[in-house]
């Protein structure tokens, strides 16, 4: 087309735009934005066809969902606005097509990371917009790093997030896997603590489902803990925990408080032995040996940590490093009691002994457990402890096209593999393979829903590199075996903790993290630790 015809066919596709996109129920700016999106290609496409003498396709917006005509539409209709349920359509055979990763943990944004985005649309649905350097998490409660030196932005993880028109990173939960349909349900979230009750509902078509979405901190059903305590799974209750514990530290010096309730106050319990329970006590130690000594001097002498725990403290390292923890807590002022919780109170939690242990901070760590999304999935198979069951690569049996990974997948039980632990480095091997495994069946042609998956690597094998855990006071538990039982390298003391420091310097995702670390480390060496109640 040239001249005067070319130009009217170029009006008439800018106005059906307009007027399509004039008739739809943009109820949010979520929308609003993805709808001029498409409006703004949609004029693009005009031009650039005007000018090359090619000719114009109209990209039609509909308000009926899932009609078969509207997946036939180009990717500039593939997101469409319903009266209830808007959402992404399914890819064109011209189109790249759709991963969709739901969870930015450790093994969704290793995934994010690798998946290659001139193979796939890149979509993450999590209602955590970064993932967090959990290791170092602890820190950031006592004042010794900022927060934000251990948290990394999905989009800065991968790219194409931030920069591919097709790719997108949603703040929501998911509800419901179609995978019938190929297709997730989701509800935005303002709040990730609030849960999705009331956001607005949407759907995305995928061509690879990968479930990454973690697990639950695991209460044992014991009555309190949910009110009561403060979890450490991410920076939320790192603040919260920060936040309690200095307002606990103000109010025991207001004139005229009860000795008992100053006591009380500043009394900090953790529940958990294991190495994140550890590693705060050791935390909180040396911030009261450290900084509270300097800085409270009304209650230098009455804050303490107790650390409860029902079997041992770091029980999967071997007899050894256990017992150097053990003393080294001790001679940092932790006290260790033996016991299991029966039930916790607002200022007290009762042992099953009959034990009363007041409290002014209770953290709980006592591991972790299915959430109740992955609870949910009813028509999946579940492997052993309720997690989703996947086969040696991780795929979800009986579902084309779906995987799963982290610490809410395990083995089905056929495979007779043994589950395993739901550690950071295991989710993050996880993620790496299923990355390079994607990525090969995308360049082989089996990208898109319904090709296939076949054998294109080999079967995921997990390798422990080791385990380490700071005990406070600048001393450190470092096991690079395998097992307790095999031979290798196993260290303690002050060389552990330059060991332990230097290796998560170098694991954070980010040179701007490790700045951050790495300055975090050396103010906080020579002023102190922040202080500051916001």
């Amino acid at each position: 087309m040239k001249g005067k015809d070319g130009f009217r066919a170029m009006y008439a596709a800018v106005s059906r735009a307009w007027n399509a996109q004039g008739s739809l129920p943009l109820r949010t700016p979520n929308q609003v934005n993805l709808y001029h999106s498409s409006f703004i290609r949609t004029i693009a496409r005009s031009s650039s066809s005007f000018l090359h003498n090619e000719p114009i396709f109209y990209p039609r917006f509909s308000t009926a969902a899932g009609s078969a005509s509207d997946k036939d539409l180009d990717n500039s209709a593939s997101v469409i606005g319903t009266t209830t349920f808007p959402g992404l359509l399914a890819t064109r055979k011209d189109q790249k097509p759709r991963a969709v990763v739901l969870g930015s943990g450790w093994g969704a944004c290793r995934l994010l990371k690798d998946l290659d985005s001139r193979i796939y649309d890149i979509v993450c649905v999590s209602p955590r917009n970064h993932m967090v350097f959990t290791p170092l998490l602890a820190s950031t409660c006592v004042g010794t790093l900022e927060f934000r030196s251990v948290a990394e932005p999905v989009r800065t993880i991968q790219p194409a997030l931030a920069k591919n028109p097709d790719s997108y990173y949603f703040l929501a939960k998911c509800t419901h896997i179609d995978v019938d349909n190929h297709e997730v349900h989701c509800e935005s979230v303002l709040d990730e603590h609030a849960g999705h009750q009331g956001g607005d509902k949407f759907k995305v078509a995928y061509d690879k489902l990968v479930i990454a979405t973690g697990a639950e901190a695991s209460t044992f059903g014991i009555d309190g803990v949910y009110e009561h305590a403060l979890f450490l799974r991410d920076v939320r209750n790192a603040m919260e925990i920060r936040s309690k514990m200095l307002l606990n530290l103000a109010l025991s010096e207001i004139p005229g408080k009860d000795p008992e309730e100053k006591k009380r106050l500043l009394h900090c319990v953790v529940v958990g032995g294991g190495p994140t329970g550890v590693e705060f006590s050791g935390e909180l130690s040396d911030f009261i040996r450290r900084d509270v000594q300097r800085k409270f001097s009304h209650s230098k002498d009455l804050i303490h940590v107790t650390l409860i725990e029902a079997n041992e403290i770091l029980n999967t390292f071997d007899v050894r490093l256990r017992q150097y923890a053990t003393n080294q807590m001790k001679r940092s002022g932790v006290k260790l009691m033996r016991g299991m919780v029966k039930h916790v109170l607002p200022k007290k939690l009762i042992l099953n002994d009959g034990n009363e242990v007041p409290y002014g901070l209770l953290v709980w760590s006592t591991g972790v457990g299915p959430s109740a999304f992955i609870k949910s999935l009813e028509n999946f198979e579940k492997s052993k402890g309720g997690r989703i069951g996947v086969d040696d690569y991780l795929r979800v049996p009986a579902h084309d096209d779906v995987y799963a990974l982290g610490d809410c997948a395990g083995y089905v039980e056929r495979i007779g593999k043994p589950p395993l632990p739901a550690l950071a480095q295991v989710a993050e091997r996880q993620g790496k393979y299923l990355g390079e495994s994607l990525n090969k069946l995308g360049k082989q042609g089996h990208g898109r829903a319904g090709a296939g998956t076949p054998f294109v690597v080999d079967p995921f094998v997990y390798k422990h590199l080791g385990s380490m855990a700071s005990v406070g006071r600048y001393k450190a538990l470092v096991d690079l075996r395998q097992s307790p039982e095999a031979t290798g390298v196993s260290l303690t003391g002050f060389k552990s903790w330059i060991i332990w420091r230097s290796a998560y310097l170098t694991r954070t995702l980010s040179w701007r993290a490790r700045l951050y670390v790495a300055f975090n480390w050396f103010t906080t060496f020579i002023f102190g630790r922040d202080i500051s109640r916001f």
